[in-house]
């Protein structure tokens, strides 16, 4: 079946691929933009080399975060898969960490609790030993030898997020939007023409993918935050993350007996006993490695197809959580809470300290993105097909997305994807052909229905570069994985496509906040690439896993000094492309009339319908004169 996208990006990936000899630099480490300046705000920061720690966040606001597990609405079990008699996917709760833009002033004197000092939760999620002992398991590593090592690299590591801040109730200032975020902060603008005196923020759902937690894309979710997202960042209890502890809910006097578990779940008398059970990283039986590319036996699809459909009813009940916020029943959720104090994994603080008043209608319910990485991408994918069930949902994000749990397209029309797709892949990954053609096909499914989709690049990443583990372990990422890309870099061009797009395929006051906040880079403006490089593709027991830089020391130290001297100049020397490849996009008359018939033509001005065809000699003079 034809389809309206651009033909020639097709056309090099329904054979195989070729390499593309007359690109130029190809082959070279590519020129790149600095990152986001985010200086060091605590002494913390200064001493990185003792422990390691995340950068700030580089938008406009301040970012608050909450924990928040709460009883589900509907329990119940997912598939038949048992292990020692017991069903392995059940839901009970439902846990995530909220990041949100937070008021001016958060992190300055008393926290709304009255604490002397604000507080900021810890990168590895409580009990710390403990989720270090999941770690070593999910990684084959003795438990002493894992918890010595996130002893000494990052157990005190900290989220830059403030807890259980005041949600921002301003619009950022108006001005350049190439001013760096940290110098806007805690500063407040005029509301752009025709919206409230207060925003109401998008909302996020992000699914991490296997041997992740709700904190393992804190940099991430914290990112969108700093530019007015609401991002609800879920922590899937299905098997896919390092460890996860499910708390029981208790009776009126706090004891664990007075409250029956629901029959809908199993639990054994001893779980029961404590209040709590513990869910480690499940292993496909028989095929423990069905994640790798060489693996013969392929994905195990009973386990994978159920734990996508368990982390869609985690986003149902995620969901139904936000929206009770929303309407003013915050206190409600709170007095439900199960990550105070006394419960596993929970702090003293909880959610002291938070006026739910100052919540209602902050953000909106009824337009969510749903973004993820890797399997988290593939839940995605589903969210997106499930239209039905998930009305609310109009966009969806994939970062390195794992393709091979993805079911075909059902012959179904209304089961495919019919919202905008936004796909960007790490170069590591690009390399894994028959996933790659997995997504590409995404992107046609999409189109074919009349939604515009993007799929790119980030030239010089890794498997991981989409994680805070790039910028925790940054030196084993560069010298044992080859990324060539600078962590941080990596998380703003992740995070500056991801709003370009949002702002082309959204409406309302929710594109007026990406308006407001974004540093157009233009990266969505790439001209295609016609066959991809591979002259950093690895051995193929390697793909997917790292990249190959030929004469490393030269090529990484010559990349380097060319960088710092073509930097002094104004003009020449920086372009989207050297940092992306564009393999797919919608083509301009799909992308008008997307925008006509989800924006209505009286929300579209000339600028709207012109974008893509912005003079590239002003595109090229205004992204060199940022430093």
């Amino acid at each position: 079946m034809a389809f309206p996208g651009r033909l020639s990006s097709v056309k090099s990936h329904d054979s195989q691929r070729r390499t593309d000899t007359g690109t130029e630099n190809a082959g070279e480490i590519p020129h790149a933009k600095k990152p986001r300046s985010r200086p060091p705000t605590s002494l913390r920061d200064k001493l990185g080399f003792l422990q390691g720690h995340l950068p700030s966040y580089s938008g406009p606001y301040q970012v608050g975060s909450m924990d928040i597990e709460v009883p589900a609405e509907n329990p119940r079990t997912f598939s038949n898969i048992t292990r020692k008699h017991r069903h392995v996917l059940q839901l009970e709760t439902v846990l995530f960490t909220l990041y949100y833009p937070a008021a001016i002033g958060s992190g300055t004197g008393r926290d709304p609790a009255g604490h002397k000092r604000w507080s900021r939760e810890t990168w590895l999620p409580r009990p710390r030993c403990e989720l270090a002992k999941g770690y070593g398991k999910f990684a084959g590593v003795p438990e002493p030898l894992s918890v010595a090592w996130f002893a000494a690299t990052s157990m005190l590591t900290k989220l830059r997020a403030f807890r259980n801040a005041p949600p921002a109730r301003h619009w950022p200032p108006e001005g350049p939007l190439k001013k760096p975020g940290y110098k806007r902060k805690d500063q407040q603008g005029p509301p752009p023409p025709g919206q409230p005196d207060e925003p109401q923020f998008p909302v996020m759902f992000f699914s991490h993918g296997l041997g992740g937690t709700r904190t393992a894309y804190s940099s991430m979710c914290g990112e969108f935050a700093s530019y007015g997202f609401v991002v609800c960042a879920v922590e899937h209890r299905d098997g896919s993350g390092p460890r996860t502890f499910v708390n029981h809910r208790r009776g009126p006097d706090g004891s664990v007996d007075q409250h029956p578990v629901s029959e809908k779940v199993d639990h054994w008398p001893e779980e029961i006993e404590r209040g709590y059970h513990v869910i480690d990283y499940l292993f496909p039986k028989d095929n423990p490695m069905d994640t790798s590319p060489s693996n013969d036996q392929g994905v195990d699809t009973e386990l994978r197809l159920a734990q996508i459909d368990m982390r869609l009813g985690e986003f149902e009940e995620a969901h139904r959580v936000l929206c009770e916020i929303v309407k003013g029943n915050g206190e409600q959720i709170a007095k439900q809470n199960l990550r105070g104090k006394g419960y596993k994994g929970g702090t003293s603080r909880g959610l002291e300290g938070v006026d739910w008043s100052t919540w209602t209608n902050r953000f909106h319910i009824d337009k969510l993105t749903v973004a993820g990485h890797s399997f988290g991408a593939a839940t995605v994918i589903e969210a997106l097909r499930n239209t039905e069930r998930f009305q609310h949902v109009h966009a969806g994000i994939i970062y390195d997305i794992w393709g091979a749990p993805i079911k075909p397209p059902a012959d179904d029309p209304r089961h495919r994807i019919h919202s905008p797709l936004l796909g960007i892949n790490s170069e590591a990954f690009m390399y894994w052909q028959s996933n790659f053609d997995r997504v590409m096909s995404l992107m046609k499914e999409a189109t074919e229905q009349g939604a515009p989709a993007y799929l790119c690049t980030v030239r010089g990443s890794i498997h991981v570069s989409q994680s805070d583990f790039t910028l925790l372990y940054r030196h084993i990422c560069s010298l044992l994985l080859k990324a060539t890309v600078h962590p941080e870099r990596a998380i703003d061009l992740n995070v500056s496509a991801s709003l370009e797009f949002l702002r082309d395929v959204t409406s309302g006051s929710g594109r007026s906040i990406i308006e407001r906040c974004l540093t157009d880079e233009k990266l969505l403006q790439t001209d295609l690439l016609e066959d991809v490089p591979d002259l950093h593709k690895p051995k193929e027991e390697l793909i997917a896993m790292k990249l190959k830089v030929k004469h490393e020391f030269r090529t990484r130290l010559s990349a380097k000094i060319q960088r710092k001297l073509k930097r002094k100049k104004r003009h020449g020397f920086y372009k989207p492309g050297d940092e992306i490849w564009m393999h797919f996009k919608p083509e301009e008359d799909l992308l008008r009339a997307w925008r006509e018939r989800t924006l209505g033509s009286h929300d579209l001005d000339e600028e709207d319908l012109q974008n893509d065809t912005v003079d590239s000699s002003d595109q090229e003079a205004e992204l060199n004169s940022s430093p």
